[in-house]
């Protein structure tokens, strides 16, 4: 171990993507119940890019090594793990430091990716992939022959939600900017605009009785629309406030904002329900029910994977050391997928 090289790049503060620092080091170490992973594939998330602006909920402080997940071998394991863990392709959820070369991870917390599924491609359903699955079929719980809206259907979670909603025999309708209709269409999916277009008003058009679910990153007012979409017994599933991703102020407030409106929907006396979603959700509570959730749902994904039912949207892969190029790229609005970074 070491003669391996180790590199990160840091989020030294509120820095436009040129201010990540690439840094070099020593290889870390496993504690008692750790691994050391050498990574080989982890991805830049709409989370990266509400951290270097300050606005994600329950960031750390600055200076810190992003990267929610990552895709890697186990190269050394601590005491109390057991060795042949060693040499194993391993995927892991992270919230933080996954943009590294080697990263220590609690070796409860890793899920063996299974042989035949590349690192980049099973790196695009660890955080994406298992928010997707969640929402759709632990919050929403569809059923074959429903329809759902997908707000930002060609984004990172949106193109593994869409493909597992189909898999499931439900309709999807999408919002995205035009650029991306033409590939939505070839998915299966009814594109709306999202820019141009009134998104409620062509959504009541395609499903006049509202739809079943609705999957709303996006916040704000759209959460509203979102919540007056659905049908009678429809689900709204809100993960997010991609909406304030440049504002100014409180970085929890959109989210308290969004919990309250949940609270208050749900103490309605109607049908429809909503939930705010956390990947995180109960680990503090029950961190052995999470682990054994997260191993499940993550392994139904890779399966999907292997059986063509989910294929891996890679937008682009790049170094790690090019992380501030990934970012911007990932920002941009131009791509389908994920951004993927390797060592």
């Amino acid at each position: 171990m070491s003669t391996e090289a180790f590199v990160e790049v840091v989020l030294p503060g509120k820095v436009e993507p040129e201010g990540l620092e690439v840094r070099h080091g020593a290889v870390p170490t496993a504690g008692p119940g750790q691994v050391v992973i050498r990574m080989e594939a982890t991805g830049v998330s709409f989370a990266e890019q509400q951290m270097r602006r300050g606005r994600y909920y329950d960031q750390p402080a600055f200076p810190f090594v992003p990267g929610y997940d990552l895709v890697g071998t186990v190269i050394a394991t601590g005491e109390g793990v057991e060795p042949d863990l060693t040499g194993t392709r391993v995927a892991a959820l992270l919230k933080v430091g996954g943009w590294a070369s080697h990263v220590l991870v609690d070796a409860a917390d890793v899920v063996p990716v299974p042989d035949g599924v590349g690192a980049a491609e099973a790196e695009t359903v660890v955080l994406n992939g298992i928010t997707a699955w969640q929402m759709l079929h632990r919050k929403a719980r569809v059923r074959a022959g429903q329809t759902v809206l997908v707000h930002g259907a060609n984004g990172g979670v949106g193109t593994v939600l869409v493909q597992l909603a189909h898999a499931a025999g439900v309709k999807v309708i999408g919002t995205a900017s035009v650029r991306h209709h033409d590939a939505l269409r070839e998915r299966g999916v009814v594109p709306v605009d999202y820019r141009t277009g009134d998104v409620a008003a062509r959504v009541r058009e395609l499903a006049p009785g509202g739809v079943d679910a609705v999957f709303d990153h996006v916040g704000g007012r759209s959460v509203t629309d979102s919540w007056r979409l659905l049908a009678p017994g429809g689900t709204l599933v809100s993960y997010g406030s991609a909406s304030t991703r440049d504002a100014e102020g409180s970085k929890q407030w959109p989210v308290l904002k969004l919990l309250g409106r949940v609270w208050v929907w749900n103490a309605l006396p109607n049908r429809r329900r909503a939930y705010f979603y956390n990947v995180w959700a109960g680990r503090a509570l029950a961190k052995n029910r999470f682990r054994t959730r997260l191993h499940a749902d993550l392994t139904q994904l890779f399966a999907a994977l292997r059986s063509g039912d989910v294929t891996a949207e890679v937008a682009a892969r790049l170094p790690l050391v090019r992380a501030a190029d990934a970012m911007r790229l990932a920002e941009s609005g131009t791509i389908t997928g994920k951004v993927v970074l390797t060592p």
